[in-house]
């Protein structure tokens, strides 16, 4: 069954609802992030960027789109609103980073991941932000060798986010490269990511020079995705669902 959609508040485009951001109001009348789409109460959809996010704010446009979607006026919208959600959606996919690890179906390792990558098991590709650009290379060639793609732009990603963080995020020591050896697993995690990284938008420092091309595509580092399978855009255009509802 396909996601379900809604209509983002401030640009009134359509996307299924795991590629928006829900806001709710707290008890104590602030506005937060639900990025989990997990709290009670009526919610309130955003697809646009952070930056989109925080211009809409400055102009007022953000506060009046929320009292129509709550109906009512009486809300504390934090100033810093737009960094509160891209840390939200950076902890959502860093967790799902670190569930996937300890399933099994993440490697670490430049010669475990070129070892799988020619063996033909690799299903998605990630490095650090500060991973060598000779490291990447190697294993991303390696990549289109095991998959018969020799000649194509078949390559891992760049995440916007240092071997530290990813070292923390994984429980292991010294974390350059990622190799994913499942397809599911490969799926779930290219949303995470690929949902927190449309947020901060490609002109942010984070995502800075982090996109590298993965089958002729820059959103999706998993093999199935460079055949056809690339995550939702926000663009309006969305394949047929059983529910379509704005707030919730």
């Amino acid at each position: 069954m396909s996601d379900p959609v809604r209509t983002c508040i401030l640009s009134r485009e359509e996307a299924p609802r795991d590629g928006l951001v829900r806001l709710v109001l707290a008890p104590d009348g602030r506005v937060l992030p639900d990025v989990r789409a997990k709290a009670p109460g009526r919610g309130a959809w955003i697809g646009v960027t952070a930056a989109e996010l925080a211009a809409a704010q400055a102009k007022g446009k953000l506060r009046g789109a929320l009292a129509r979607a709550f109906k009512t006026g009486e809300m504390i919208i934090p100033d810093d609103l737009p960094a509160m959600i891209a840390t939200a959606l950076e902890r959502q996919a860093l967790d799902r980073l670190g569930l996937e690890s300890r399933a099994g179906t993440v490697l670490t390792g430049s010669d475990r991941i070129a070892e799988a990558a020619r063996a033909g098991r690799l299903h998605a590709l990630y490095h650090a932000a500060d991973a060598s650009e000779d490291g990447r290379r190697k294993l991303a060639q390696a990549w289109r060798v095991g998959s018969n793609r020799e000649g194509s732009g078949l390559g891992g990603l760049v995440l916007p986010i240092p071997r530290p963080i990813l070292s923390m995020a994984l429980g292991r020591e010294n974390v350059v490269h990622i190799g994913v050896t499942d397809r599911m697993a490969a799926g779930r995690l290219r949303d995470a990511l690929d949902r927190w990284r449309r947020f901060i938008g490609p002109d942010s420092p984070e995502a800075h020079q982090s996109d590298t091309l993965v089958g002729g595509l820059t959103s999706a580092p998993c093999a199935t995705a460079a055949q056809g399978a690339s995550a939702p855009e926000l663009s309006g255009h969305v394949p047929a669902v059983t529910t379509h509802e704005e707030f919730e």
